[in-house]
């Protein structure tokens, strides 16, 4: 289980360079399959009982995340859908708050897994985690917090946005990072 978040605890000492600090690289291929969930120290039962969580798992989408080994969920309890286009968060924890931890947001066209928004998990109020995600096909953006080592936990001293593209290729759709561009506030 993860250590609760305290108040107005740092989010970071020592950050370790995020994959929004370098220059982009695809991590996602056409026709991969999702990726299996990581190994968590409580059971998914256990997460969803604490937590009180309904999975969904009515679309192709939200049933391939499940049968990965994650909890579905819905980005910011709203579900993702434009077109042919579905986004699903994925969570194999909880924190003490129930946020998402050891995260993930699936893109799936067409019913067809097309990749990920971040190239490994993400822990909700920790640097390089997906807030905000818009679908303004044909492309997708996804915003990501950028803490400072002396912010507190619940406020990131900036964000960042993604732009991805969808490539529809003869072997499946992949989702494509294409650049990083700083949020005004």
């Amino acid at each position: 289980m993860l250590a609760p978040l305290m108040f107005p605890a740092k989010a970071a000492q020592n950050l370790p360079t995020s994959w929004l600090d370098r220059p982009l690289a695809g991590w996602n291929g056409p026709a991969a399959p999702v990726p299996a969930a990581p190994q968590a120290d409580e059971t998914i039962a256990a997460v969803i009982s604490r937590c009180k969580l309904s999975p969904p798992r009515s679309t192709p989408g939200e049933r391939a995340v499940a049968a990965a080994g994650w909890i579905p969920f819905w980005n910011f309890d709203q579900q993702l859908v434009r077109e042919d286009v579905e986004i699903v968060g994925g969570m194999r924890a909880a924190d003490a708050m129930c946020l998402p931890a050891a995260y993930q947001l699936f893109v799936f066209v067409g019913g067809r897994f097309a990749g990920m928004l971040s190239p490994g998990p993400m822990n909700t109020n920790r640097d390089s985690s997906a807030g905000v995600v818009r679908l303004p096909l044909p492309a997708v953006t996804a915003d990501f917090a950028r803490f400072a080592a002396a912010d507190a936990v619940c406020c990131p001293s900036s964000r960042v946005t993604v732009s991805y593209r969808i490539d529809r290729t003869p072997t499946g759709p992949v989702v494509v990072p294409v650049e990083v561009r700083a949020t005004r506030r």
